[in-house]
Parts: C-alpha cells; sequence; structure tokens
C-alpha cells in the first residue's frame, strides 16, 4: 500500500524529493522498491518527519536518474555539500576536456560538427559548420547573444528560409529539444524554451504534440540556397558516466552527408581545414 499523504510540514529536500518523485511518474511505492527502502521511510521523507542521511540523498537521486546538477541542489536542500563539481569550459581544469573536443571536431571535417551546452547554445563548431552557417547567410551573435542552435532554427531571419523540410525538421527538433531539457531538469520544458526563443516561441499545439513515431536517433535535414541544395543527418553524442556537471550537459551534434552531392559539396566548400587537429 502507498503512503502518498502531503501531511506534515516538508523540508526543503521532502519538497524536492516529492517534487522528482512525480516528475518521473512513480508513486512513493515505486521509488521506494527501486531504491531499496520501505515506502513509510520514503514518505516520512517527503513529509519532514525523517532527515535523510547524504548516503540516502544519494540513492534517492541516482534512483531518480536525477541530472548531476540537481544531485547537488538536492544535496544542499539536505544540508549537505554538493557532490558534483561544475567546471567552466574555458577553466584551465578543463583544457585536456577542450582539447579532446577540438580534437573529435576536427577529426569530422570536412563535415560540419558543433558542441552544445544545456540550453544548446554553440559553445564550440569546427571549420566546416562555421562555413555552412556563413553559405547560409545566417546571422549569429548580433543581438549580444551566443549563437543558439533553437533560435536559429526558429527566428524569422534564421533557418526557416534555408530549410527545405523546416516545419518537419522544426517539430522534430522541439521534441528533442523538449525531452533533453526535461532529461536535464530543467523543470518545465515548456518555460525553459520560452526562456530561450521568446518570441519566436512555437505555437501551443506544437509544444503539446504527441510524437506517433519513436523519435529518431537521427535528425534529417535539406539546406536551400538558391538553386543548390544539400541534404544532411544529424546525430547527438554525450558523454557516459560524466562526474562534473558542465560535461553531463555538453552534446555534440555531428552532420553526416546524406548524397553524393552534399558529400561533394562538404570536400570541395567546407573541407579547407580537413584533417587538421
Amino acid at each position: 500500500m502507498s503512503h502518498d499523504d502531503t501531511s506534515g510540514d516538508a523540508t526543503p529536500f521532502g519538497a524536492a524529493l516529492r517534487r522528482w518523485r512525480k516528475g518521473k511518474g512513480l508513486s512513493q511505492m515505486d521509488l521506494a522498491m527501486a531504491a531499496g527502502i520501505s515506502t513509510r521511510h520514503l514518505s516520512f521523507l517527503e513529509t519532514g518527519r525523517a532527515n535523510p542521511s547524504r548516503g540516502m540523498v544519494l540513492r534517492l537521486a541516482e534512483t531518480l536518474a536525477v541530472p548531476l546538477r540537481y544531485q547537488n541542489d538536492l544535496m544542499a536542500s539536505a544540508g549537505f555539500a554538493a557532490r558534483y563539481r561544475e567546471t567552466a569550459l574555458s577553466a584551465d581544469e578543463f583544457a585536456m576536456v577542450r582539447d579532446m573536443l577540438e580534437r573529435l571536431l576536427a577529426k569530422h571535417e570536412p563535415w560540419p560538427a558543433l558542441v552544445v551546452d544545456h540550453r544548446f547554445d554553440i559553445v564550440m563548431t569546427n571549420q566546416a559548420a562555421a562555413l555552412l552557417i556563413g553559405w547560409l547567410g545566417l546571422a549569429v551573435g548580433e543581438d549580444g547573444r551566443p549563437a543558439n542552435v533553437l533560435r536559429l532554427l526558429f527566428a524569422p531571419r534564421g533557418l526557416r528560409q534555408r530549410v527545405e523540410n523546416w516545419e518537419t525538421a522544426a517539430r522534430a527538433m522541439l521534441v528533442r529539444a523538449q525531452r533533453d531539457l526535461a532529461e536535464l531538469g530543467a523543470g518545465n520544458a515548456h518555460e525553459a524554451l520560452r526562456e530561450i526563443l521568446g518570441d519566436d516561441l512555437p505555437p501551443a499545439d506544437w509544444l503539446e504534440a504527441v510524437p506517433d513515431k519513436p523519435i529518431l536517433p537521427l535528425l534529417p535535414l535539406t539546406f536551400v540556397r538558391g538553386e543548390a541544395r544539400h541534404s544532411w543527418f544529424t546525430t547527438i553524442t554525450t558523454f557516459g558516466t560524466p562526474q562534473d556537471v558542465t560535461m553531463q550537459e555538453l552534446r555534440i551534434e555531428s552532420f553526416f552527408p546524406a548524397d553524393k552531392a552534399t558529400d561533394s559539396f562538404a570536400t570541395e566548400i567546407l573541407g579547407g581545414t580537413a584533417g587538421r587537429v
């Protein structure tokens, strides 16, 4: 029997734990069984009638697959120090990480590749990606904000006029973005998108649409400029078992040519720095 009661004065930890549990669609019984504790004890933790040990916070956070950034928040809400560091990508300690990313991006030449953070801001690109952005005539950084994949896709002066299958691609990207924002603990993914996109937020029916097919691990994109037409598909790579908040939130988006004409375009137009490390 589940003890999903809300009595008692919940502590900050208890309230946060309850939000995460409900956000994952779990009953107290579901979470208690998965974590190997009693439902009664979980109920006491949520309502503030019991305080968790550091080990219990970590056990519940890992059982709920809470992202590292928010595991730190859970630790703080229970009165413990953060477990995971958040290192700026520009920090000296991340020199090896930057070098690794630069090598991965360079090895992908002459095809475009870029690194984005948890808000889809572009933090690194290879030369092919920079050249492709220029070829498409995209205005990047004119508003003083970092280039952002979602803003480039949805802004009126962005990719709307350059992507042949724009609505299909935009809807697919929106589903992926909402999933990624939710997985990274952004709370309300709709609000996170509103903060990123502002007035360019797509209509409500797009945000609330449920895909009728599984989300594919790749996104087809066909770019057009004048008579030129180039077809790509993109894939996302993340880092396994990261121990730093920044590392967990980074994604590498890699472009691959979908036909020989696009491959030739990449080699001839985008490949001026192919192989550079």
